[in-house]
C-alpha cells in the first residue's frame, strides 16, 4: 500500500468498491491501490482542465487521489457493466459515481468508462473517460464564483 493512512482516501470508498467488484477474480490485493502494479500507467483521456493527463506509478496515483475528499465526497457507485477480453487481458468497466461537492454542496453524478489492462494479476495500464461537465456542475463552472 502506498500510504500509511488509508483514511486519507475515505471520500473515494464507493469508487474503490465498484472497481474491486468489476475486477474481482482478475487481480490480487485487498485495497484499490494494492490492485495496481508498482509502475502502473493511468491516463485521463477525457477529464477537467488542470488534471494530469498521465500519471505513472502506484504512489503517484495515490498522491493524486489523496486530496479528493477536499473537493468531492462520494456516497455511492453503481450501474456497473463489465466487458472482458481474456485474449488481450483488457477489461472495460462502465460505472457511475454519486456524491457531493465539498465547497458548493451540489450533487455530483458522473459516468465513467475505464479501459484496464491486467497482467500478472495487477493493473498495469488504465485509460479513463469521464464527463467533465458533471464535475463543473458540482464544483461550479470555471467562470462561476465559488
Amino acid at each position: 500500500m502506498p500510504t500509511n493512512n488509508i483514511k486519507d482516501f475515505a471520500a473515494l470508498d464507493p469508487f474503490f468498491r465498484i472497481i474491486g467488484e468489476g475486477l474481482a477474480g482478475l487481480v490480487d490485493g485487498e485495497h484499490f491501490f494494492d490492485l495496481l502494479a508498482e509502475d502502473v500507467v493511468v491516463e485521463y483521456v477525457i477529464s477537467v482542465p488542470g488534471y494530469p493527463h498521465r500519471v505513472q506509478g502506484r504512489r503517484a496515483v495515490a498522491d493524486l487521489y489523496r486530496g479528493y475528499g477536499d473537493i468531492m465526497v462520494l456516497h455511492s457507485a453503481g450501474e456497473l457493466a463489465v466487458h472482458r477480453d481474456p485474449e488481450t487481458s483488457v477489461v472495460v468497466l462502465e460505472y457511475a459515481v454519486h456524491g457531493r461537492a465539498v465547497h458548493t454542496g451540489r450533487a455530483y453524478d458522473n459516468h465513467f468508462v475505464s479501459v484496464i489492462t491486467v497482467k500478472n494479476r495487477k493493473v498495469t495500464h488504465w485509460r479513463d473517460y469521464m464527463n467533465p461537465v458533471a464535475v463543473f456542475q458540482a464544483i461550479g463552472w470555471p467562470t462561476e464564483e465559488r
